[in-house]
């Protein structure tokens, strides 16, 4: 699995439907949100969207054009799925390094442990892409959500005991097992786990939303400085377990801190609201914000380290009511 600063043919999204239990109460303030994420990446690649129908096409092209995003490098498919987080239940592309050639690996999805049925077409959406493609299919047997993963490309991959360990996922599958699914349909050799997630996030704790690889040996993690913070003990966890990690060839992980927002609220439920959940697109990053003071430094630290990148702080109030932000809603596709 490439790393995904790596060069992407596309980025692929799902088109939310008005029915879905994603957005409740809120789904018009959604659409605005993908254009202006479309807006950013279409300058410089590709975007995949996975729609229900011809009429869900009809909708996402008028709401694309009147909160004005350019289709000219947006491209429809008609692959449906109940709703729209596209990183866990879209294809996770692998390549190979020597002749170049890309497949899809085809791992199971159930909503996050069964926690929102039905999921049956969203399952299907790998496999579809990959025909779609013409690429060979991977089919592990196993529970994995893409969000619930991130690598290095060179062999290294981190993940949450709390979400892969969990007994909603792979009952019958003990941790080793698990590690041996991974390295052999991934191509990595070294695992990095780390603890628990953050309050909200109902994926049982993604990685996506703690920490991730912006660099072979380089990690940002989201850090929580208040002790009275519901966050901080189990970041504080992670920050330390990192300190004491290295990558596949034995060198320290090189550890950037990111803050975390201030506490997001929608009808008085604390919302999973981090910056960790950017997106790193061809000559762009998409960093997640929450209208608080944090926002500006997020950005200001991620600039620093993607020189070659310009970094789009883009606001995700309404994307946390649904319990993700970009980095839930994208998958990258390599070149």
């Amino acid at each position: 699995m490439p790393a995904e600063w790596e060069p992407h043919a596309a980025t692929w999204l799902t088109w939310p439907r008005p029915e879905g239990i994603s957005f409740p109460d809120i789904y018009d303030r959604i659409p605005p949100v993908y254009a202006k994420l479309i807006e950013a990446l279409t300058p410089h690649e590709d975007v995949c969207i996975n729609v229900w129908d011809a009429a869900a096409e009809t909708a996402a092209r008028k709401a694309l054009r009147e909160n004005g995003a350019s289709l000219d490098r947006v491209h429809f498919h008609h692959h449906r799925a109940y709703e729209p987080w596209c990183r866990d239940h879209g294809p996770i592309f692998i390549r190979n390094d020597a002749t170049g050639e890309r497949a899809v690996t085809d791992w199971e999805y159930n909503a996050w442990g069964g926690k929102y049925p039905p999921f049956d077409l969203d399952n299907e959406v790998p496999a579809r892409i990959a025909a779609l493609r013409g690429l060979r299919r991977f089919v592990p047997g196993m529970v994995l959500e893409g969000g619930s993963i991130d690598v290095n490309g060179r062999g290294t991959l981190l993940t949450t005991e709390s979400c892969l360990l969990n007994p909603n996922r792979n009952p019958g599958l003990s941790r080793s097992d698990i590690e041996e699914r991974i390295k052999a349909n991934l191509g990595v050799s070294k695992i990095l786990w780390l603890g628990d997630g953050i309050v909200g996030d109902d994926t049982d704790g993604h990685v996506d939303d703690l920490t991730r690889f912006i660099a072979p040996a380089t990690v940002a993690t989201a850090v929580e400085d208040d002790p009275k913070d519901e966050n901080f003990t189990a970041l504080r966890d992670n920050l330390e377990r990192l300190r004491s990690m290295t990558d596949q060839d034995g060198v320290p992980l090189r550890i950037v801190e990111l803050p975390m927002p201030a506490a997001v609220t929608f009808q008085g439920e604390r919302l999973p609201a981090s910056y960790a959940n950017f997106y790193i697109a061809n000559g762009v990053v998409i960093v997640p914000i929450y209208r608080c003071a944090n926002d500006a430094k997020a950005i200001e630290i991620l600039q620093a380290e993607f020189p070659d990148r310009s970094v789009v702080g883009i606001d995700s109030t309404d994307l946390a009511w649904g319990f993700g932000s970009f980095h839930c809603i994208s998958q990258q596709e390599p070149g």
